[in-house]
């Protein structure tokens, strides 16, 4: 006998649950891009396919990035995904031994125990050790049941965990969550009922269903309780797609669309229904977001996700981010906020005509030069750190054409991040069309959101984009410039997009070891803390952002540093502006440490400079 009416709710709980995705998962990729859906189509056939399975592995069920997080928290969460994947695969297995190889029903290894009752030893476990397989079995059971003890506990002790703050539940995620916490729970008891019944369970299983007993009439409840089973993994599947366990499939889809290529636009749809449905809302990502401290929680990643969900657009909302990366740091998924954040505030902006009829005709020598430099917007707003790199260039000897000299030329990300892509796209092409034209080799530019926007967006084909920081590190590698050491103690901030943004953490440091003592503090590298500057949000006043510059100081300025110093003409001015400390861009330490120039030809230069 293989089957008993209780496996109905499940059995069509499961199918439920299945037919949503499909659906879902169907319109989604629907909305995508024809080359993105080409990608996904072709992507079965490549390593895309075997990556995105490794990748699923390691993040999907062994939680690698949560570990990383807090090992207690990452332990919770592998405990229900790793233990049940294995409850799953190995109770398949056991089915198959017993029904001598065939294909079985998806219910039938999930209350195998029901339909099974003998105490047979299994063809691959020891005589030695009868019972292997049981034994395996019910330590699963058990590894699930202690990351579920370890949920109970966190409710009421996050902080624990490494959480200040949680997530609010929701209607679905109250009835998903109190599902999910009685599976496993109900499992152990029908399955010791059967064992009391029939001596045929585990180390867990026998000894649960001896006690049970001994206490209850349990030939009676063995029924109800597979009923009982049954309902709760019924509910739970009809409950998912609603709640925040709909990221446990999401997931997995958005895995395998990242590791084929397919990435957030500018508008919402397609991809950004799998990157909003992957979020667990498991609330790491409200700790890390400085909109906390000045009263901003509901437009921290966790909510402003939520809203996306439900589609309750609101430019207030969207508006109120610093775009800073934080959250996408920590976040266990990496789900891409900014873009998602950018790609929201598109619906406002977007239909902006864009004229460029304001812009100076940027004048260049006629002939060809192989370095060009680009202060941007910000670094006009900061002469000093143009001024500094002005200094370099000469010191060093290297021919160069500073592109927006007599007129700044924005880059088109301060458009980007406020969703006017088609204005920005006009500006792309406009600076593009300049640069490729030169016949540079090397564009370095000072300004971090400049280098990212250059790097990322432009395709500027046989041209190495550097920036600042990047570039002086080589020319002083290369001894094209000589710098004298001092006393003074510092303390480097990595700039948002700089760090973050481009992983450019190490560059700027060797630099500052070579002329100052360099020293720690706390929000350094990945844990960096915004300025409170940024261009991204569009909705904090004065005062809103002076807070968060000093809480940023607070932590920078511990050690007690002579100079603080950074690579972003923007950071430097919000934080110069408290007037806490001195501050300084690196170009700014290096042009004051110059000794002489190395005196080396321009045709002589090194390659990775010259070309």
């Amino acid at each position: 006998m293989s089957f008993n009416l209780f496996v109905l709710p499940f059995f069509l709980g499961f199918i439920f649950l299945i037919t949503t995705l499909i659906i879902k998962y169907g319109k989604w990729i629907r909305e995508m891009e024809y080359p993105d859906r080409l990608k996904l189509g072709l992507g079965l056939f490549k390593k895309d396919f075997w990556r995105a399975c490794y990748e699923v592995i390691m993040e999907g069920l062994l939680h690698r990035r949560m570990f990383k997080q807090n090992k207690l928290l990452g332990y919770m969460h592998m405990s229900f995904a790793f233990g049940w994947f294995l409850l799953i695969v190995l109770g398949n297995i056991e089915s198959r031994i017993y029904s001598g190889g065939h294909i079985n029903p998806p219910y039938y290894p999930i209350f195998l125990k029901f339909f099974v009752h003998d105490k047979k030893i299994l063809p691959f476990e020891l005589d030695t050790v009868p019972g292997l397989f049981r034994f395996t079995m019910d330590l699963l059971l058990l590894f699930v049941l202690s990351g579920l003890v370890l949920a109970l506990f966190k409710r009421a002790h996050s902080k624990w965990f490494g959480m200040q703050r949680t997530t609010k539940h929701q209607r679905f995620d109250k009835v998903a969550i109190a599902s999910l916490w009685l599976i496993f729970p109900l499992r152990l008891i029908a399955e010791s009922i059967n064992a009391g019944l029939y001596h045929g369970g585990g180390f867990l299983t026998n000894n649960v269903g001896k006690l049970l007993a001994s206490a209850f009439p349990i030939e009676y409840l063995n029924y109800p309780a597979w009923w009982a089973y049954s309902t709760a993994l019924g509910v739970f599947f009809v409950s998912l797609p609603w709640s925040r366990f709909m990221h446990i499939p999401t997931e997995i889809m958005l895995i395998y669309c990242r590791q084929c290529g397919v990435k957030i636009k500018n508008t919402l749809g397609g991809i950004s229904e799998f990157e909003t449905r992957a979020c667990p809302r498991c609330g790491v990502c409200i700790d890390a977001c400085q909109m906390n401290a000045v009263d901003k929680t509901y437009s921290t990643p966790a909510y402003f996700l939520r809203v996306l969900r439900q589609k309750n657009h609101n430019q207030e909302l969207y508006n109120n981010c610093l775009l800073c990366g934080r959250c996408h740091q920590v976040c266990p998924v990496k789900i891409d906020t900014i873009g998602l954040r950018v790609g929201a505030r598109n619906q406002f902006y977007d239909k902006l005509e864009s004229k460029l009829d304001y812009l100076p005709v940027a004048s260049r020598e006629k002939k060809p030069v192989n370095v060009i430099y680009f202060a941007g917007c910000m670094g006009h707003l900061t002469p000093s750190v143009k001024l500094a790199m002005v200094k370099i260039f000469k010191a060093a000897r290297i021919p160069y054409w500073f592109m927006d000299q007599d007129g700044s030329v924005c880059c088109g990300r301060p458009m980007m991040m406020a969703g006017m892509h088609k204005a920005a796209a006009d500006m792309i092409k406009s600076n593009r069309d300049t640069i490729m034209q030169s016949g540079a080799k090397t564009f370095v530019t000072s300004c971090p959101i400049c280098y990212k926007v250059f790097k990322e967006e432009y395709k500027l084909p046989g041209i190495d984009i550097l920036h600042h920081t990047q570039f002086i590190e080589k020319i002083i590698a290369y001894r094209m410039i000589d710098l004298h050491q001092t006393l003074y103690r510092t303390v480097f901030h990595d700039p948002c997009e700089l760090g973050r943004g481009m992983g450019i953490y190490e560059e700027p440091r060797k630099v500052l070891r070579q002329t100052t003592e360099l020293i720690d503090a706390e929000g350094q590298k990945q844990d960096s803390l915004c300025c409170g500057g940024s261009l991204g949000d569009f909705a904090m006043n004065s005062e809103q952002r002076n807070i968060i510059t000093n809480n940023a100081l607070d932590m920078l300025l511990s050690p007690n540093p002579d100079i603080l110093v950074t690579a972003c003409p923007l950071c430097k001015k919000t934080f110069a502006a408290t007037n806490r400390v001195v501050v300084k861009d690196l170009a700014e330490i290096v042009a004051e440490r110059i000794d002489s120039p190395w005196l080396m030809q321009p045709s002589v230069l090194p390659n990775s400079v010259r070309n």
